[in-house]
């Protein structure tokens, strides 16, 4: 069954995600030369869970209405370049336009509108700076970019472009171009090693990590542009809270995406999906920590949808501690170690944490190794790090 809804009377059509709250900023998705597939769709779903109002306009409703090609299809290549030539852009400029006015009057979208477009659609996307009221666009590998870019974009608006090295479809000449446009408003960061579709999951040329990094990026160039904006700060405080003070599980799991996850890098405990994590919580870290536990923050950085905490995290050893010293029986020992939590949301929900510390430090507090022969140390690692007169170099012989 289609999930495009018509919106007019000469056959354009959007296939939309909402955020949980209904409403939100407006997103224009537009779609590669493969149509309003599943990739399209699950972006559309992405970009919801992250507080947008995610649109998808049928940009091929003229070659055929409801187009989805599955680009690992031995025939989709040739039905997308066989679309593609009889495509124009122009056209596609006034259903962008016919899909943003359906979204202000349909789902009270009032505010400044953003697009995020890949392959054609990059093209389209920063292309929509010029022609529509769109004020923040992000191009993935877009194709014939150079010339766009070189004019300059109107006031107020801005554009950011994510450029693969290795892409046939923006050859270094292009890429050349690209980056020495790309001042001002306009910000350009070419991933190397990758190429042509390296966000598509299921692509031949998906990278994962330069995937991901392309997405904190485009978040990062959103949020202060168009929004949301949550108080990150205080929904992590509410966690810590639930965690560390009130020790409620439900509570902390309501903080959370559906799916969440958190790893203790050191020791890999924690737990991936609802039903693991929450068994994690319950039975190995709520409730299961000293009654002495405390934090002292020491930094904290905010960005788009990230949190960096840098603690110093301290607590008498009189239990067993499943996350921090697994199967290690009660010293009594007083510990003291530096921790790093990145912390990571999903709208106004948390969605993961990668928790690091120095694991040396805490096994010679307990008692578990020496210091003599080894280039570790206590708890004076930790008194560094607010204390910078505590002397450097101390385990370098010939310092």
């Amino acid at each position: 069954m289609s999930s495009l809804i018509p919106i007019g009377q000469d056959g354009l059509s959007v296939h939309m995600s909402l955020p949980a709250s209904g409403s939100g900023p407006l997103l224009l998705v537009l779609q590669e030369i493969f149509g309003i597939n599943a990739n399209i769709r699950a972006l559309c779903d992405e970009f919801a869970a992250e507080g947008y109002v995610a649109v998808a306009p049928d940009l091929f409703w003229r070659q055929g209405r409801g187009i989805d090609i599955d680009p690992a299809a031995p025939d989709a290549m040739a039905r997308a370049l066989a679309l593609l030539e009889r495509f124009d852009d122009g056209e596609a400029m006034r259903d962008i336009d016919a899909a943003i006015s359906f979204a202000r009057s349909q789902y009270g979208c009032s505010g400044p509108v953003a697009s995020v477009g890949y392959c054609l659609g990059g093209r389209l996307a920063l292309r929509a700076l010029f022609d529509t009221e769109i004020q923040a666009s992000v191009s993935y590998y877009g194709v014939g970019l150079e010339t766009l870019v070189e004019q300059p974009l109107p006031p107020s608006k801005a554009a950011l472009l994510h450029v693969a090295a290795l892409d046939a479809h923006c050859p270094p000449t292009s890429q050349a171009r690209i980056r020495a446009a790309a001042t001002g408003a306009v910000k350009a960061h070419v991933y190397a090693g990758c190429d042509h579709a390296f966000a598509r999951a299921g692509s031949a040329h998906h990278d994962a990590d330069a995937a991901r990094l392309a997405y904190d990026r485009t978040l990062s160039f959103l949020v202060p542009r168009v929004g949301p904006s949550y108080d990150l700060e205080a929904l992590w405080e509410a966690h810590l809270d639930y965690e560390f003070s009130t020790r409620n599980v439900d509570l902390t799991m309501a903080t959370m995406v559906a799916q969440p996850y958190v790893n203790h890098v050191p020791t890999m405990t924690g737990g991936v999906g609802h039903d693991s994590l929450r068994r994690f919580y319950r039975d190995y870290f709520i409730g299961a920590n000293p009654v002495d536990t405390h934090q002292v923050s020491v930094s904290r950085t905010i960005g788009a949808r990230q949190v960096v905490d840098e603690v110093i995290f301290s607590f008498t050893h009189d239990r067993r501690i499943e996350w921090l010293l697994p199967g290690v029986e009660p010293t009594g020992r007083k510990v003291r170690f530096g921790l790093v939590g990145v912390v990571r949301f999903r709208g106004d929900k948390l969605c993961h944490e990668h928790i690091y510390w120095d694991q040396a430090t805490v096994l010679v507090q307990v008692g578990l190794i020496g210091t003599q022969g080894l280039p570790v140390v206590g708890a004076e690692g930790a008194d560094k790090i607010t204390d910078n007169r505590i002397p450097s170099n101390r385990l370098i012989a010939s310092w």
